[in-house]
């Protein structure tokens, strides 16, 4: 009950309830700033919806996302399009700052925007989706992502008023411009050279359903992300679940052939949790996740019954196989490196192997301990056994008994223990002779 108990704190000292924090008091008329520059991910659309519902909590005047992004995922792109498009809080998204890009994924999230701002040296577009690794994707498959995301895309562009022909281009032709092509094909709404100039050319704007800026007293809040926030996006990493999933098998798989060792199931207890905690936030193949259970009850099988290593290969090409179809995904940035994959895959084999090999040893290894330990030990005769006496065995002096009567100083071999007595009968040698001259 204490481990479980420390365990819980653990988790809620790692995952607290808040998933940002503001540098400063929240307070109407504010204007909330959140800098994104990173891969959109889990960690990143968890980070934005959290301040957009902050924003819209707080009644503050606008929220300014400063974006530079390569792309990501497409459903933690369509999680923060949502937020976006459903906020009442006026949502500016600025590319920037000088040499910034909102590449992929980060196109949509541009054109959701209530007002869409780049920086000089900026650009954006190129969102054609791509497969895990950056390969195409096969042409059947290919269309119809490319036929989804252009839908999605024109739908979102035409509700915002912006050039939904551009935008269907970026994702089929992966075209991308600079900020002044961007304002000139009415893809944005303004240039501005920092968030100061951007505040002051927003000031007065009238956004639709939602009215007007007025920014002249509204104070700056730079929303911060929190411990859970950084820790979702460590942990959403495809590299960093599947060693933290490995770890936690691992870990678990060592407390079950070696009950009482505490340590390895305490660490991958935790471990496991924190990979589930990740692998419920990336587009995860099931069917990875069942293969590599059925490695694990592959290896455990090795433990019970004597397959000569066929077991162990299978569970070998089981792991191997699940973790290449463990993950799915269009995002470059979150495929499984195979820098990761092997060394970790071939660690982990050869952790299973080795500890399966030792506990099948075990299990065929004469027991040297308890009442089975004595079985068969032999020992020498310090009072006459007739039918009792006592005999010197693993160091320690019995109580026995015998058939026949053993006399002082004779090597007898244990062939039962009854109610700390032991059953022994007369040693006899290699050459069928007894021996005769045994002592102490």
């Amino acid at each position: 009950m204490k481990a479980l108990n420390a365990l819980l704190l653990l988790l809620l000292t790692l995952f607290p309830p808040t998933g940002m924090s503001l540098s400063g008091a929240a307070g109407p008329h504010e204007i909330f700033i959140l800098k994104v520059n990173d891969a959109i991910g889990p960690g990143v659309a968890d980070f934005i919806k959290t301040g957009i519902e902050k924003a819209n909590d707080d009644l503050a005047a606008c929220m300014i996302i400063e974006l530079d992004t390569p792309g990501g995922l497409a459903e933690s792109m369509r999680v923060i399009v949502k937020a976006i498009l459903a906020s009442k809080v006026p949502i500016v998204v600025f590319v920037s700052p000088s040499g910034a890009r909102a590449a992929s994924a980060g196109v949509m999230i541009t054109m959701a925007a209530d007002i869409a701002a780049m920086a000089p040296g900026t650009n954006i577009g190129a969102a054609h989706p791509v497969g895990a690794g950056g390969q195409e994707i096969n042409k059947t498959m290919s269309d119809k992502v490319v036929n989804d995301m252009v839908a999605h895309a024109r739908s979102v562009a035409e509700q915002r008023g912006r050039n939904a022909d551009w935008v269907e281009k970026a994702i089929r032709e992966s075209v991308a411009v600079t900020e002044t092509e961007a304002l000139k094909e009415k893809i944005i709404d303004l240039i501005a050279g920092d968030t100061d100039d951007l505040i002051r050319q927003l000031n007065g704007r009238e956004v639709e359903g939602k009215g007007r800026l007025n920014l002249e007293q509204a104070e700056q809040k730079i929303i911060e992300e929190s411990y859970r926030t950084k820790i979702l996006k460590t942990i959403s990493n495809p590299n960093i679940a599947y060693i933290l999933l490995m770890i936690g098998l691992a870990g678990l798989y060592f407390e079950l052939s070696h009950p009482g060792a505490i340590f390895p199931g305490v660490i991958g207890g935790i471990c496991i949790i924190l990979a589930f905690f990740a692998l419920q936030a990336l587009p995860v193949n099931y069917a990875g996740i069942l293969l590599i259970l059925l490695a694990i009850v592959f290896f455990i099988m090795e433990m019970k019954i004597t397959s000569y290593g066929l077991l162990s290969i299978a569970g070998i090409v089981s792991l191997t196989l699940g973790s290449l179809m463990l993950f799915k995904t269009d995002s470059p940035e979150f495929r499984l490196s195979l820098q990761v994959l092997l060394p970790t895959m071939i660690a982990v084999s050869g952790f299973f192997v080795v500890v399966a090999g030792m506990v099948f040893r075990a299990q065929l290894t004469r027991p040297r301990t308890g009442v089975r330990g004595l079985l068969d030990e032999v020992g020498v005769v310090k009072v006459a056994i007739d039918p009792e006496g006592k005999v010197f065995v693993h160091g320690e002096l019995w109580k026995a008994v015998a058939g026949s009567p053993i006399e002082v100083g004779r090597k007898v071999r244990v062939i039962g223990v009854d109610n700390l007595v032991l059953k022994v009968e007369a040693f006899e040698d290699d050459t069928g002779e007894r021996d005769e001259g045994a002592s102490a």
